[in-house]
This record gives C-alpha cells, sequence and structure tokens, in this order.
C-alpha cells in the first residue's frame, strides 16, 4: 500500500511540474526530428508550489525556534521537542528530501552550468541554514536537521572517540564534500542522494544495502555521538568552517565556570574544550617552527594534490554513465552481461539507434575533458584541507574554563542540564572557593 502510494504521489509531482496532467501519459513514437515535433506547451512551465512554499516557511520558523531555545531559552527539552517535529515533518512526512545535504549538489551544478534551473525553494533550503549559522551557530544541527536529529535520539551510551581519531575522520567529511561537488558539476552523479543513509529508512522503502547502511549508522550512532554528522555530513564541514564566525555562541554556564567537568562528561560529541593544566608554560618554540613549517609547505601540499588530483581525472571520468556506455560500446557485445539491466537497455537502445552510437564517443571525450579541468581543483581542495589541519593542530590556546568548541558544537543543549550554575545550585560563595586558583 506504501509503495502504490509512494507512486501515486511521484506520479502527481512529476505530472505538476510538467504543467499539463496527460500531456506526456505515454512514451512517444520514434519519430525523427525531421518528422515530428512535440507542440509547445500551451501554459507557463508550473513555479515553485505551495507546498514548496510551506517547507521553506516551516524551515524558517523552525530555526528560529531552534535559536531561541538553545541561546535564550536554554532548554534541553525543548530542542528535544523540536527534534521530534523535525523528524516526523522533514523526516517521514517529506521523506528526507527537502534538505540543504543533497541540495550542494543542485547549488554547484547550477554555479557550473548555466543552463541547469535551481528552483528558488532548493536555493532557500541551501542558504537559509548557513545564514542562520553566521548568526546563531549551528542551531539547525541542534533540532531542525532530520538526519541530526535522528542520530541524536539514539544516544545511550556514548564513548570518548580518542582526540587523534577524531581529527583524522573528521577530514572524511571535507574529502566528500569536494568528491560530491565534483561529480556534480560534471554530471557524474548525485553521489550524496544516492548514498544517503537515512532518506531511504525515512521513506521506508529502498535497497537492502542503504537499508542497512542506515541500521548501522543508528547502531553505531548509539555509542559514537552523530557518526554521520561528525565525519561524513558535506553540509556538516561547510556549516563548521561557519559557525567559528557566528555573531552569538553557546555558551555551557550563565555566569562562571566552576571546572565541575559535568558539562565535558555530558557531551557525547566532543565538543567541549577543558582548561589549560595548571602548571609552567609549555615551551612555545616548537608550535612556532612547526607553524612556520607547515605554513611554509602550504603552497606545496596544494600543488602536489592539485597534481595527484590531475592524475585521478581519468578514473575519476569512467564513474560517469556516458564513459561507461561508451567504453561498453567499445569493448562488444558481450560486456551487456556485466551491466546491470537498465544500462544494458541502454546501451542496447544506443547500439540501435546509429546516429546516437556515433555520438557516444564525442559525448565520452566531453566529458572525460571536464573532469580534466575540474579533478585538479578536488586534488587542490584536499590539499588546503590537509594543510588547514596541520596549521590547526600546532595551534596551542590557552583556556581559563571549559569552552564549547563553536566548530564542533551541535548545540543539542545537553551540557545545559548538567551545569550546576546553569540550575542554580550553587552559592556564589561556594562557587568562587569550587574555582581553580
Amino acid at each position: 500500500m506504501r509503495r502504490t502510494r509512494g507512486l501515486l504521489l511521484l506520479a502527481a509531482l512529476a505530472a505538476a511540474c510538467t504543467g499539463a496532467f496527460g500531456e506526456e501519459r505515454f512514451p512517444p513514437p520514434e519519430f525523427t526530428a525531421t518528422q515530428y515535433a512535440l507542440p509547445a506547451p500551451t501554459r507557463p512551465e508550473a513555479r515553485d508550489g505551495m507546498r514548496a512554499g510551506v517547507d521553506v516557511a516551516v524551515l524558517f520558523g523552525a530555526l528560529c525556534l531552534s535559536a531561541w531555545l538553545v541561546l535564550r531559552k536554554r532548554s534541553r527539552r525543548g530542542v528535544y521537542a523540536l527534534m521530534v517535529f523535525s523528524i516526523a515533518y522533514f523526516g517521514f512526512y517529506r521523506e528526507g528530501c527537502v534538505c540543504p545535504i543533497g541540495g550542494i549538489q543542485n547549488v554547484s551544478q547550477a554555479a557550473w552550468a548555466a543552463d541547469f534551473v535551481l528552483p528558488l525553494s532548493a536555493l532557500a533550503f541551501f542558504f537559509l541554514p548557513l545564514v542562520f549559522t553566521l548568526i546563531f551557530g549551528r542551531v539547525y544541527c541542534a533540532s531542525v536537521c532530520p538526519h541530526g536529529a535522528l542520530q541524536d535520539a539514539v544516544v545511550l551510551k556514548p564513548v570518548q572517540v580518542p582526540a587523534w581519531l577524531d581529527h583524522a575522520l573528521g577530514l572524511l567529511a571535507y574529502l566528500y564534500l569536494g568528491l560530491a561537488v565534483l561529480w556534480a558539476v560534471t554530471g557524474a552523479a548525485y553521489v550524496i542522494c544516492e548514498y544517503d543513509p537515512f532518506v531511504p529508512l525515512f521513506r521506508m522503502t529502498g535497497s537492502v544495502n542503504m537499508l542497512t547502511l542506515g541500521a548501522v549508522f543508528l547502531l553505531a550512532g548509539a555509542f559514537v555521538g552523530r557518526p554521520y554528522c561528525r565525519y561524513l555530513c558535506p553540509y556538516g564541514a561547510i556549516l563548521r568552517l561557519l559557525s567559528p564566525l557566528s555573531r552569538w555562541k553557546v555558551s555551557i554556564y550563565p555566569d562562571r565556570c566552576i571546572d565541575c567537568r559535568l558539562c565535558d562528561t555530558s557531551c557525547p560529541y566532543g565538543a567541549i574544550r577543558p582548561t589549560t593544566p595548571v602548571g609552567p608554560a609549555p615551551p612555545r618554540a616548537p608550535d612556532r617552527r612547526r607553524l612556520a613549517i607547515t605554513m611554509v609547505l602550504l603552497p606545496l601540499i596544494v600543488a602536489l594534490c592539485a597534481l595527484l588530483g590531475s592524475g585521478l581525472s581519468g578514473p575519476l571520468a569512467r564513474m560517469h554513465p556516458a564513459v561507461q556506455r561508451a567504453e561498453a560500446v567499445a569493448r562488444g557485445a558481450e560486456s551487456v552481461a556485466d551491466l546491470t539491466k537498465d544500462d544494458a537497455d541502454r546501451l542496447l537502445a544506443f547500439r540501435q539507434n546509429a546516429a546516437t552510437a556515433a555520438a557516444l564517443p564525442e559525448e565520452a571525450r566531453d566529458v572525460m575533458e571536464r573532469f580534466h579541468r575540474t579533478a585538479p581543483w578536488f586534488g587542490a581542495w584536499v590539499g588546503l584541507v590537509i594543510a588547514v589541519k596541520l596549521i590547526a593542530l600546532t595551534l596551542r590556546r590557552r583556556r581559563d574554563e571549559y569552552l564549547a568548541d563553536r566548530g564542533a558544537c551541535v548545540a543539542c543543549a545537553r551540557c545545559f542540564d548538567y551545569c550546576p550554575g546553569e540550575k542554580g545550585l550553587l552559592d556564589p560563595e561556594i562557587a568562587a572557593r569550587a574555582r581553580r586558583p
């Protein structure tokens, strides 16, 4: 029943987008361009409908409410209630398909190809969370994103990920971001959407592999807080870069920190930065030396990775469907057995149509050329990410209080419930004596 309803909704949506119900209900016959031309539409193309406007309005309202709950109300209970709403609305009701994560690909392709039409609703969903992040921090991740909310809801007994492993895994999201943009601008694939681990769960349908992947992420999320958000989400990588620039930030305690460490214990995401140990200041000369060496090597690292990306342009281009079909045609008829049914049908259609088959090698060469131009940029992005991470690791900041890392903190408000000062449980004199001298 659910699959039937989904097909009916999909058919209705497709009809609405074309602007005329039933106009292309059946596939057209095999007419050539000189014999037949489809008539011009009798009505203009449909714009973003009422439903898209409602989605944008709900997103804007949810972002405003999340910012108020985190920065003014300081309520974990309110944040959790908004999480449940986001899972229900953006997750199961809208089936995870109105989100800025996949919008990265649409915006990238629209910026690269002048003929690509980007709906205003998709543009709003991509940029609204960015604007709110620049003002209020990662309030979108706090309780509006259904992916993050679903993972936050299953945290049971989180373990602390070692710092070295957390830093290493954190690079994957930036590499995934670069790869997703590369494949989007070259027309190879929308890899974020194809391998989204939670959309099949929201739709309650999909391949066994993707449903299993989503279940694995949720199971891992019971012990490692938000594994997808922290280590793979490409949109989270963008927000992590913007959040330190925000006008307002999450404050763990309302007045002063007493070093009780309860906030650090309560955070399942490793986003609390502890105080600097008491004692003589460590020598800073080695840090300055490492920082200077890394800054000098930064252009070299970026250039080497760009060169490596250029060398990978061929293997990356072979992931494009047009290149795969061209190579399959060149290999001969026996290669059909190695393809999926859809690709095999397309390959047979190409062979039966002499004009299309003749144009296929040219299309493949065009794709290869696109990858040859863009792959070095992907490599340079990888080099820049690695170099900046090395620079960040050489920096040493002295902290007298426990602070939330403005990039890593997802504003879940858990630490508020664990802070004695937040609950008004400490007498000012006791708090003053409890503070580290």
